[in-house]
Parts: structure tokens; C-alpha cells; sequence
């Protein structure tokens, strides 16, 4: 089963959560990322940590920059879009965290529902919360 969450923007001061635009929904996904590491091509079989409408944050074992221009593809519909790396974090297992930025917004890449922009998680149903179904009884039938 595949782990849905998502993230709320941070406090007011972080500049994060001031440029991201919409939801960020915590999500392992296979993908594939197709670009130069040097003057060498690159095609690796990744998953990512986390999607929204404008990309992704993805872990990956090639070598890659910032502003490095690649492509992310999803194998499920092969549908490929170029991206741009807007951030490289630490090397760790032998892979690095990066976040890509589609060159335009394209929700539909990930055939997932994103919630509504006013959503907010700790109002989200959770198992056990609801209130318990009445029994429903059959109408008495005269014969």
C-alpha cells in the first residue's frame, strides 16, 4: 500500500513554505530521472519522497547540480517532462535528495488527487473516529 501524507507549509518566516504553491503530498513513487552526470548520460530507476503540482523530491544515486537541466519520466504512463534541480541536499547510503521543478506546472503527470487548497490534514477522518453506524432495520412487512 503506498503511504499518503501531507505536509503543511512552515511557519510564515520560512522562505520554503513562502515559494511552494501547492500541497506537498508525501508519496513513494517509482520514476525515472534521465539526464548528464559530466558529459555523461545518466537513466536511473528512482522513487520519490515526496510530489506536488510543480515537481517532485527525489532520491537519486547520479551525480547532479543545482539549476542541472533533466527529465523525469513516469513509467506507469511514460509520459516525460524536462525539470530543473533546485536543490541538492547531502549524500546519504550512497544516494542524494534532490528537488525538481517541472518548467511548467503539470499536476496530471502524477495521476494522483491532490487535496484542495485550503485542506487542512488534522481535519482529515481517521480510522476509529467516526461515529458509529446505526444499524439499519428492515421496515416490518405485513403478509
Amino acid at each position: 500500500m503506498t503511504d499518503v501524507k501531507s505536509s503543511m507549509p512552515s511557519p510564515a518566516g520560512d522562505s520554503t513554505a513562502d515559494r511552494r504553491r501547492t500541497h506537498r503530498i508525501q508519496i513513494h513513487m517509482p520514476v525515472i530521472v534521465r539526464g548528464k552526470s559530466g558529459n555523461h548520460p545518466f537513466e536511473e530507476l528512482a522513487h520519490t519522497v515526496s510530489v506536488n503540482a510543480n515537481g517532485c523530491m527525489v532520491r537519486v544515486e547520479a551525480r547532479i547540480a543545482r539549476a542541472q537541466h533533466v527529465s523525469i519520466v513516469n513509467p506507469k504512463t511514460a509520459e516525460e517532462l524536462p525539470c530543473t534541480v533546485t536543490f541538492v541536499g547531502q549524500k546519504d547510503a550512497g544516494k542524494t535528495e534532490i528537488r525538481l521543478e517541472f518548467s511548467e506546472p503539470s499536476p496530471l503527470f502524477w495521476r494522483i488527487a491532490f487535496p484542495p487548497e485550503q485542506w487542512d490534514p488534522s481535519e482529515r477522518k481517521r480510522p476509529g473516529t467516526h461515529p458509529p453506524h446505526k444499524a439499519h432495520k428492515e421496515p416490518k412487512r405485513h403478509h
